[in-house]
């Protein structure tokens, strides 16, 4: 059972998972931003879109715990990293994200301005404090990485390219936070994603349920693992009536939207993403 954190003044807008680790879910593009707290630095997930935004989860943060702070990125997209300029001009140094995301944060970042300019307009227009793309500083390759914050040690892995190619996980005490590779109340989001990798990828989020029982998605409620299965199952069976659409209707194979287990925008999402990669692997064959 989830917990409020006490405030002495108002109802806290974090809840409490298991000790010393929290999940906010922020106005701004209603993403989820962890925060892990040990005796001697509290880690936080994904900060957000922009310094707007980057500055009411930093403020909800420092209610919490004044210790030094760690960021982690789970992925290189606008609405997870775009606050990491905002933290670093508050003395944060350490910035945690698969070498891959880093990469494409330094090479995609700004045609990816645009994607906030709606909600953190000084951030879409590069104009401004705290306005900088900011890439992670802090890389994962290949291994785990263990930080201990003091009583209580963090893991940063990757398990398998889905949402993009380069997901970060972070698992503390008995919760995963996912970052987008698990959606909630929502469609997946596949215009960057690995859709056959994806499924294989879920199938090893859910082998890890002896460690984790809570597992918290970059957008939605904090689920169990039957979540994670229902989520592979949905995303194997789109797959599956995908193909099938594209050998039978090469042409047109829109008329499969209808009958895939998402919305009109996600279902063509998908089927573009599969046909693009299939295009792809037949041109590395080629060549």
């Amino acid at each position: 059972m989830t917990t409020d954190v006490p405030s002495p003044q108002t109802s806290s807008p974090w809840r409490e998972l298991g000790p010393g680790i929290y999940v906010l879910r922020t106005a701004r593009f209603r993403m989820n931003v962890g925060l892990v707290v040990g005796s001697e630095q509290a880690l936080v997930v994904d900060t957000g879109a922009g310094p707007l935004g980057a500055a009411e989860v930093y403020a909800h943060v420092r209610a919490v715990t004044g210790l030094p702070l760690v960021v982690v990125n789970t992925h290189a997209h606008a609405s997870h990293y775009f606050g990491n300029d905002y933290f670093a001009a508050h003395g944060v140094e350490e910035f945690w994200a698969t070498s891959r995301c880093s990469a494409v944060q330094a090479e995609k970042g700004e045609e990816q301005r645009v994607l906030v300019l709606a909600v953190e307009p000084a951030m879409g227009a590069g104009d401004g404090e705290h306005t900088r793309i900011l890439p992670a500083n802090r890389l994962v390759e290949g291994k785990p990485v263990d930080l201990d914050l003091g009583g209580l040690s963090v893991t940063l892995f990757h398990l398998g390219s889905g949402h993009t190619d380069h997901d970060l996980l972070v698992g503390a005490g008995n919760v995963l936070f996912t970052g987008d590779l698990l959606e909630a109340g929502s469609d997946p989001v596949f215009e960057d994603a690995f859709p056959v990798d994806w499924v294989r990828t879920l199938g090893k989020m859910a082998a890890l349920e002896d460690l984790y029982d809570v597992f918290v998605p970059g957008h939605g409620e904090p689920v169990a693992v039957q979540d994670v299965v229902t989520q592979m199952n949905t995303m194997r069976s789109a797959i599956r009536v995908t193909r099938v659409a594209m050998d039978e209707a090469s042409v047109d194979m829109t008329k499969a939207i209808p009958i895939l287990p998402y919305g009109p925008e996600q279902s063509r999402a998908l089927l573009i993403r599969l046909r693009t990669l299939a295009h792809w692997k037949w041109l590395t064959r080629r060549h």
